[in-house]
């Protein structure tokens, strides 16, 4: 079925503001934002943000239903409304679950529904793996393992789909060092320099943003290279990348057994050029339990009105049935 002739503003809850806000202090230099929307008395939900260092915006909200959600929303260190913006400083997947279990821990919630898309899947994932007990269920979008392959396919593989968009990416750096291109971005994007690092910075999220919807999108480039949010993505993707997302080789295909109880559907664009769909048929080929939904008319974005209808039909029939498949 084509979701195209619905807009996302006629599939998304509509706008809501915040009941509560803040930032926790998690260590001597992170201060991350939070918020709480929705109602304190429904079902308590963490909606995990993508990236690493895209933030969560005030749409962030939408996709549950205001009525029967707790809504918990969290900037994830040097993201967003956290402080210090794109730092990567104590910035690993060990720490940003600790900094979940903080948050939970500080707000008096005894276990959520954990809702992650692209990087958020990955941290959705690797926190539930380590916290199953703290878990309602998962609803996954835009699987990415953070292997090797996928970093690779990410840095070059999308030429072959997007060339010309890989070439104003790969452009950017010299000839010289384009053998290394996550190299030659790292070294720019952790310059103190701002005349060096924030021009690297709106490449890197150009590229990104100009391969992320399956029909282009000028408005979510232009977002997208924003200084604030080119900078949070910039250097936090390029330092997760470099570090294979802090994961060990295999380590959320293996850890699948920690979680395979708990409700779960994964929901990916057929035609997501950011995170292939093959990975998403790897993490339902080792997890039978969970509900594959691929949307045949949408690429990487949660935004696109296939993968939008998906995700809030599945946030709805949890709050309905308790189940997701």
């Amino acid at each position: 079925m084509s979701h195209c002739t619905r807009t996302l503003d006629d599939i998304l809850y509509p706008p809501l503001e915040p009941l509560r806000s803040g930032h926790l202090q998690v260590d001597g230099r992170h201060s991350l934002y939070w918020e709480t929307s929705g109602n304190p008395a429904g079902i308590p939900v963490i909606f995990v943000h993508g990236g690493p260092g895209a933030g969560t915006s005030p749409r962030s909200r939408r996709y549950f239903d205001p009525a029967r959600y707790h809504i918990v929303l969290l900037d994830q260190r040097g993201s967003g409304q956290s402080t210090p913006l794109g730092d990567c400083q104590d910035n690993t997947t060990d720490r940003l679950i600790a900094d979940f279990e903080q948050l939970r821990e500080m707000l008096g919630i005894e276990r959520w529904l954990v809702f992650g898309g692209s990087w958020g899947s990955t941290l959705s994932l690797a926190y539930a793996q380590a916290h199953p007990q703290r878990c309602l269920g998962l609803v996954l979008r835009g699987i990415w393992l953070g292997t090797q392959e996928e970093i690779d396919w990410w840095l070059y593989g999308v030429r072959n789909i997007f060339p010309k968009e890989w070439e104003a990416f790969a452009g950017f750096i010299p000839e010289a060092e384009r053998g290394d291109l996550l190299g030659a971005y790292q070294r720019r994007l952790t310059s103190a320099d701002p005349a060096v690092y924030l021009p690297a910075a709106r490449a890197w999220a150009r590229y990104e943003g100009a391969c992320i919807y399956l029909r282009p999108q000028p408005e979510a480039v232009a977002a997208m290279t924003d200084d604030t949010a080119a900078l949070g993505m910039g250097r936090l993707e390029a330092h997760y990348f470099a570090h294979q997302a802090f994961l060990k080789p295999g380590q959320l295909i293996d850890g699948v057994p920690a979680i395979q109880h708990l409700p779960a559907i994964i929901v990916h664009g057929r035609y997501d050029v950011i995170c292939p769909v093959r990975y998403a048929h790897a993490l339902a080929d080792a997890w039978p339990q969970a509900r594959l939904v691929v949307v045949p008319d949408a690429g990487h974005s949660s935004y696109e009105p296939g993968i939008a209808a998906e995700l809030v039909a599945a946030t709805d029939r949890f709050a309905a049935t308790g189940r997701l498949v």
